[in-house]
């Protein structure tokens, strides 16, 4: 494996019953990068993500992150990850520093440091004005950012983000492309799921295409658009997949 490869995979395999979620996949994500996961409803995002980060066993195959093996040293890869669900794992009766300094406690950051990395990232998502408010009181958006941020509290190598943009109103999902960009600028390694094909144009530096738990190609979103003869992300997708654009329930200006 390349040293600079954080994320490998190889005929990774989930079987719910009679279901084949995910059917034998390969790929490999490169440090620094942005790499997305594209495709519709049940195509095998969500259940990707749960097996890289140890909240799903795989049926079959091989998968390693940061270098370490995704069945026998999950322990360890959630010390060096951080995991954004699409459902937000943060507290509605605790305050946006009360979230951050208890994360921060979970992930075994130290005491001396919790409350100024709480106090950082508050600002950097603009949310130190509301730190005292409670989390129910934020609006879709902003519990979304504070979701990030939590994720962010331990220094993380790797970010794993499942949907990060669903339900936001136009100006909150254009914030956080934006600190998603940052991210990638500061040499983080994203890793997104996401069904909006502006997005993953916008965003990913690779992609992968994926409909009915299968990978139907990977590369930049230029060279899928190149490959195709396609002039849009949206035209290639309908020319691999065979599928039209409202099944992935693109929103338009998202």
């Amino acid at each position: 494996m390349n040293k600079d490869t954080v994320i490998r995979v190889s005929d990774l395999t989930k079987r719910y019953g009679e279901i084949l979620a995910v059917n034998r996949i390969d790929f490999e994500v490169e440090k620094g990068e942005t790499f997305g996961f594209l495709g519709p409803n049940g195509a095998g995002k969500t259940t990707t993500i749960r097996m890289l980060t140890g909240l799903s066993k795989p049926t079959d195959g091989k998968a390693s992150v940061l270098g370490l093996d995704v069945n026998s040293e999950i322990a360890r890869i959630k010390k060096r990850i951080g995991v954004v669900p699409e459902i937000s794992n943060l507290y509605d009766e605790l305050s946006a520093m009360d979230n951050l300094i208890f994360m921060a406690q979970l992930y075994g950051v130290p005491s001396s440091e919790r409350v100024q990395k709480a106090e950082e990232l508050l600002r950097t998502f603009r949310l130190h004005e509301r730190k005292d408010s409670l989390f129910g009181t934020f609006s879709r958006g902003m519990k979304r950012a504070l979701t990030v941020a939590a994720a962010l509290i331990h220094d993380p190598e790797v970010l794993f983000l499942d949907e990060p943009t669903v339900g936001l109103d136009v100006v909150a999902a254009r914030s956080l492309r934006n600190l998603i960009s940052n991210l990638r600028r500061q040499g983080i390694t994203v890793f997104l799921t996401t069904h909006y094909l502006e997005e993953a144009d916008l965003l990913c530096d690779r992609v992968a295409i994926l409909a009915k738990g299968r990978i139907l190609a990977i590369d930049t979103p230029l060279s899928l658009k190149a490959k195709t003869d396609k002039k849009s992300l949206e035209e290639a997708f309908m020319k691999l997949t065979g599928l039209e654009p409202e099944v992935l329930a693109i929103e338009k200006g998202k």
